[in-house]
């Protein structure tokens, strides 16, 4: 399975994927179990989350962060300060 991955795109980056028209989500401060039916991008607005895969390194990301998590991974979502991301899912 691979990996999460973490970067930090330019403003073209995001305009070019049409980011700012995604749906938006937000958590506040919990943890939960998740599993992933499919890819999920998503650009994290606020807030600060740990991702630690079932089968994997645990990674952190916050505002400005574009993270892509695989399809089939299963992992525990920490939020540590609440969330707010545009998200898509395919």
């Amino acid at each position: 399975m691979s990996e999460i991955q973490v970067k930090k795109p330019d403003k073209k980056e995001l305009e070019e994927k049409n980011v700012f028209s995604w749906p938006i989500w937000e958590k506040e401060v919990s943890t939960f179990d998740w599993h992933y039916d499919e890819r999920e991008t998503c650009y994290i607005l606020e807030g600060k989350v740990r991702v630690e895969p079932k089968d994997g390194k645990p990674v952190e990301f916050g505002p400005g962060d574009f993270v892509t998590f695989p399809k089939g991974m299963d992992c525990v979502w920490k939020v540590t300060k609440p969330v707010r991301k545009h998200y898509n899912f395919g």
